[in-house]
């Protein structure tokens, strides 16, 4: 099972097409039969048989059941201009950096007199480019769910609760917790 952080990068992934990927059932599976060389092979990633992937594709079945239908959909976009992504990752991880749209309950530590009480809050920072680049590495180096939250909590740190070095010099930690829910753009 992946995690918040891992399906927030794939949907910014998604979101990055210069060209729409195919969008009816026959166009599909004709670039999942490319990507993956048989009808075999499709049937296997999307949990039908070969028989109907050929149908598919020859265009006796014009539509998929619903659950197929998505699993066919998810397929594609998985696929579809990975040299668009990797540049876009790139390109956030050099010079661009990410932003990160979250609400969650932010705890921290700190000197003392302060509360470090968790709470909700509603967020939308942009990270520099080195805190970019650090997640998609502890991403492509197979970091769990927790060690990217660490990575986009240290950059909130940094950049929306010390201000850039300019407040809260004694924070020492930040966590994120019960995430609602997050995004990411690059």
């Amino acid at each position: 099972m992946t995690g918040e952080i891992e399906d927030a990068i794939e949907r910014a992934d998604r979101e990055v097409f210069t060209k729409d990927p195919p969008k009816t059932l026959k166009g599909q599976i004709g670039f999942l039969l490319k990507q993956f060389g048989s009808a075999k092979a499709v049937a296997q990633e999307i949990g039908v048989t070969a028989d109907s992937v050929n149908r598919y594709r020859r265009g006796a079945r014009k539509h998929a059941r619903a659950d197929v239908a998505a699993k066919i959909d998810d397929a594609v976009k998985a696929r579809w201009q990975p040299l668009v992504r990797k540049r876009r990752q790139k390109q956030a991880a050099a010079t661009g950096g990410i932003t990160v749209e979250t609400r969650a309950r932010f705890g921290y530590t700190s000197s003392a007199g302060s509360t470090d009480d968790g709470r909700f809050r509603r967020l939308t920072v942009h990270l520099p480019a080195a805190y970019a680049q650090r997640l998609f590495d502890a991403r492509y180096a197979g970091a769990s769910d927790q060690e990217m939250r660490g990575i986009i909590a240290e950059g909130f740190k940094e950049v929306y609760f010390q201000d850039g070095g300019d407040r809260a010099m004694g924070l020492s930690d930040v966590e994120i917790n019960d995430i609602d829910y997050l995004d990411l753009d690059y």
